[in-house]
């Protein structure tokens, strides 16, 4: 397969979960990949090893999103290494949940710088030098949509995320290059387990309330950002595409 043969791709937050599963599908596609870390290198260095034994190509860089000198030099690694930057995946986040009184100005910033003062100042420093065609996809979540209780700073900054996926699609499409966003569900990812929410009673709530009958995959969601990346969503910007296994 190589829908995105010749395509050179920034993935951040790439060294686990949903995000290294991004950065292997975009490479099984034939996309050179620049796999995002903020502080773990070993874990990206396997992605890479991964793609590299499978026939890709694809390098780890370090970077703390919410910084700029970082963001910049995250974009410009794809340049750097692979000559060129078509696609960009926003995956990078973090989130904490917390009743009302339990909000600080640490919980907030915390959230917000990475999830999207992050998104911002990469996606500012990858239209710098992306091309015309290019394809910007955000990882929002379905939070937005089911709203659950004691995610008030979580579920804003993914709130954001997907008006500003709205409004870059705007700034950015006579440029030709496309904003979408994916928002999935809960996946089984290394936090998810860390959390505990895996086999928790949250776990069976959203089992019950899915349609399909079971929690993401990483391989679910890489899937849908390898579409929204290739050519055959060509005529998608400014779009939610809500991955929750009929969650809603």
């Amino acid at each position: 397969m190589s829908k995105l043969k010749g395509k050179v791709a920034v993935v951040t937050g790439a060294s686990k979960g949903i995000g290294a599963a991004i950065a292997k599908a975009l490479a099984a596609e034939g996309a050179s990949v620049v796999v995002n870390y903020a502080s773990s290198k070993a874990g990206a260095d396997a992605v890479v090893a991964e793609i590299e034994k499978a026939g890709g190509k694809a390098v780890a860089v370090g970077g703390d999103v919410s910084k700029a000198a970082d963001a910049k030099g995250i974009a410009e690694a794809a340049t750097r290494h692979f000559g060129r930057l078509d696609i960009l995946v926003n995956n990078s986040g973090v989130y904490e949940f917390g009743a009302l009184e339990e909000i600080t100005e640490e919980h907030f910033h915390k959230q917000f710088n990475v999830n999207v003062l992050g998104l911002l100042l990469v996606t500012q420093a990858a239209a710098a030098v992306m091309g015309e065609g290019g394809s910007i996809i955000n990882v929002s979540s379905l939070v937005t949509r089911v709203v659950p209780p004691h995610s008030a700073v979580y579920t804003g900054t993914k709130g954001a995320v997907d008006a500003i996926t709205g409004v870059l699609s705007r700034d950015l499409g006579p440029r030709k290059i496309r904003v979408n966003a994916v928002n999935p569900g809960m996946v089984e990812t290394e936090g998810a387990h860390a959390a505990g929410f895996i086999g928790s009673d949250f776990h069976a709530g959203v089992v019950a309330q899915t349609p399909l009958g079971r929690i993401g995959q990483p391989d679910d969601i890489a899937s849908i950002v390898s579409f929204l990346a290739s050519d055959d969503s060509y005529w998608l910007t400014g779009e939610l595409l809500y991955a929750g296994g009929g969650m809603r």
